[in-house]
């Protein structure tokens, strides 16, 4: 393997998330789940949302962290409720964090508690405040 086919690959990966920019409803999920039962959570969520919704994972295979992505034509109640919370209860189930590479960001906050503990919330809502008041 040569720079050729890094780059090659890097565009490959890099044009995912732009190709799914062309649906009206994205739901995105950033999520660090242990390697080898990663791509079960795709699996398990194509089977759930049957043809309501396109699943697509990528991500990093070195550190576990999994870019979820449901994309549709609209948002829908029924989507949401298939989605939520299944996908923070099964990352939970598998050893994972609901936030990864990207932060948990404000959009999830109310998630955290999903796969840590109360504890570690307060944690990081005191550094938080410490670093970025």
């Amino acid at each position: 393997q040569d720079g050729s086919q890094f780059q090659a690959f890097w565009r490959i990966r890099e044009g995912v998330p732009e190709a799914l920019t062309t649906y009206k409803a994205m739901y995105k999920y950033d999520l660090s789940i242990p390697l080898e039962p990663m791509y079960d959570l795709v699996e398990e969520m194509r089977s759930r949302v049957e043809d309501k919704a396109l699943v697509v994972g990528y991500g990093h295979l070195g550190d576990g962290n999994l870019h979820l992505n449901l994309v549709a034509d609209a948002y829908s109640e029924e989507l949401t409720c298939l989605i939520e919370p299944y996908v923070y209860e099964r990352t939970s189930a598998l050893g994972g964090s609901v936030s990864a590479e990207h932060g948990l960001g404000q959009m999830k906050a109310h998630c955290i508690g999903y796969t840590k503990g109360s504890m570690a919330v307060s944690l990081m809502g005191l550094m938080k405040k410490t670093l970025d008041p």
